[in-house]
């Protein structure tokens, strides 16, 4: 690897960079993203059996809260009709919302973090690509000898040649990777809408009416 690392020359280390960065995402998003952590299967229905009577304590709705994302949302829902007994619809649709929002850009934390990276790779390959070329034309010249320089022209391809794939093998996990995480946030986003489309009509049973 060291070798590799030497042959491809000085620009191969932004590229080194990203891959370390881009890495550390995905494990990253990876822990992150996963359902139970996110959007537990059964959680609406265990919600809605647990308050089908009455409205939860507060120790409870934090508990809920913690559970995971999802949680938070719909732990949202509840402390917004036991704060105000009368509120209306339009008002707990809101705070289902709001929840949803800052649930949901907590979810793509990072994602364009990674997305920059799988669009720059390349073309941080491609200016590596480019000085290779440079040198390359420059073993071309006249030496002291009169002649070009065969090491200059080797290292020259080298430098082309490894920092194009090196970039080319970083964006495209990386691309692979964002899609995922990008269709995984889709799903939970609507997941967690569902759940609150649930909830409302469950929870304005126990709101004061007039």
């Amino acid at each position: 690897m060291l070798s590799i690392i030497q042959a491809a020359g000085w620009p191969i280390w932004p590229l080194m960079l990203c891959s370390v960065v881009a890495m550390a995402l995905v494990i990253e998003r990876l822990y992150h993203l996963r359902r139970t952590v996110v959007a537990p299967l059964k959680l609406v229905d265990e919600v809605i059996g647990v308050t089908r009577s009455s409205l939860p304590t507060a120790d409870v709705v934090n508990k809920l809260n913690d559970n995971s994302v999802l949680g938070g949302v719909l732990a949202s829902g509840l402390r917004a009709i036991i704060a105000e007994p009368r509120i209306q619809e339009p008002a707990l649709r809101q705070a289902f919302e709001n929840a949803g929002r800052s649930a949901v850009h907590g979810l793509e934390r990072y994602l364009n973090t990674l997305g920059t990276i799988a669009a720059a790779a390349p073309l941080l390959g491609l200016f590596g690509t480019v000085v290779g070329m440079i040198e390359i034309f420059g073993s071309q010249a006249p030496g002291a000898a009169g002649g070009s320089n065969p090491q200059q022209l080797a290292h020259g391809i080298s430098v082309a040649l490894y920092n194009t794939a090196f970039g080319l093998m970083i964006a495209i996990p990386s691309l692979m990777f964002y899609r995922y995480f990008r269709g995984c946030v889709d799903e939970f986003q609507l997941a967690m809408e569902l759940a609150a489309e649930r909830m409302v009509p469950h929870l304005l049973r126990f709101a004061v009416k007039g």
